[in-house]
């Protein structure tokens, strides 16, 4: 499980990233960031007079996600899709309470980490301090063009304060599998395990429901199961693309 000082170091990476608030029946996004951390939590700040404290009082929730790749340039193979560099991404979301300003002084007593932080309220008044004290997230490690490794994904998912978090990945039913090898042969993403009942390496799936779709006693389980007569299309589709490829 990632420690809170990790996370902070990797979305830390980049410097400034996006922040997800609700306002009202939408969602609303800004560029911000983390600016310290300490065994509570991750700490940032914004100003009493923006919307973003506004929806962050109202919800006490927020999300916030970074890209760190190479090149963030859009690039596109031969067949006109996009090229991804190596690189990963770290996404997070939970809850958040303000700090009063008392407590952010307690803080930098014995943190000089926070001092920053004290400092910029004593410049701007307006600013104040929020902890994402509760929280889940993923770290997403991708080289899909396998440059560096023998497989294109690996996923991490941690929690922190108690909140829940479902591991990635998909599983296969062991008492339906008949091993017909079907899943192994259509995953891009070497997630298949073979075997006498086939299983998922969860840190290396994408979900992305090949296996979930081309299964032919249906025994794959996927996050979001799809109408049983949509699924076996899908199923004839990634068939005829295999075939096609050969």
């Amino acid at each position: 499980m990632l420690s809170t000082k990790k996370i902070f170091e990797k979305f830390e990476a980049l410097s400034a990233y996006t922040f997800t608030t609700i306002d009202g029946e939408y969602p609303e996004t800004r560029i911000a960031h983390f600016l310290t951390y300490d065994d509570e939590g991750l700490y940032f700040q914004t100003m009493k007079v923006k919307p973003f404290y506004c929806q962050l009082k109202k919800t006490n929730k927020v999300a916030a996600c970074s890209l760190v790749a190479d090149s963030v340039a859009a690039t596109h193979d031969e067949d006109g899709l996009p090229d991804f560099p190596e690189g990963f991404f770290i996404k997070i979301s939970g809850d958040v309470r303000e700090l009063s300003f008392e407590e952010l002084t307690k803080k930098s007593e014995n943190d000089s980490k926070f001092l920053a932080l004290v400092n910029d309220i004593e410049r701007y008044p307006t600013m104040t301090t929020f902890i994402l004290y509760r929280y889940k997230g993923e770290l997403y490690d991708y080289d899909f063009a396998k440059k560096n490794r023998d497989h294109k994904l690996e996923r991490e998912r941690f929690s922190f304060g108690g909140m829940n978090q479902i591991e990635p990945g998909f599983k296969i039913q062991s008492d339906k599998c008949i091993a017909c090898d079907s899943c192994f042969k259509a995953c891009t993403f070497d997630a298949i395990i073979p075997g006498e009942k086939y299983s998922i390496n969860s840190s290396r799936c994408d979900e992305c429901g090949s296996c979930y779709s081309i299964c032919p006693v249906n025994a794959v389980i996927a996050k979001t199961p799809m109408d049983e007569e949509y699924r076996k299309e899908c199923g004839k589709k990634i068939r005829k693309y295999m075939s096609s490829s050969k």
